[in-house]
């Protein structure tokens, strides 16, 4: 190759890469929105099922039945924004959510276990476990 000819070809050539190393960032990049958005929408989606398990007639069951899964669909939310998001700010707040979600889940799900037994076709008629 000749030195003129190989000089108008550097340049073009670092163009090219250029442009190439553009698209791979553009491309990463959308990648990522797509990954959390996906994150995001499954996380909702459980959520969303699990809230809408049929109501025992108990107001305290159905509460901690439905809240449960609402603060664990908060959970999965908050580790999206830690596992994607920048933030400090927000990536502080994500990994309080994490931990007092998780602690008000342990206090629903405890409070869920130790609620009477329900009498199948009489609702508000709680029976002891006990008996």
């Amino acid at each position: 190759m000749r030195p003129n000819r190989l000089r108008r070809s550097v340049p073009a050539c670092a163009l090219l890469l250029g442009l190439m190393a553009g698209a791979a960032v553009a491309q990463g990049q959308a990648v990522m929105a797509d990954t959390f958005a996906s994150t995001m929408r499954s996380a909702m989606a459980r959520m969303d099922d699990a809230m809408m398990a049929p109501a025992s007639g108990d107001a305290d069951r159905d509460f901690a039945a439905m809240m449960i899964p609402h603060h664990q669909g908060a959970v999965e939310m908050a580790e999206a924004e830690l596992r994607f998001g920048h933030d400090p700010v927000l990536r502080r707040l994500a990994q309080g959510i994490i931990v007092e979600q998780r602690q008000e889940i342990a206090v629903m799900s405890q409070a869920l276990a130790a609620l009477p037994t329900i009498t199948p076709g009489m609702p508000n008629m709680p029976m002891h476990k006990d008996h």
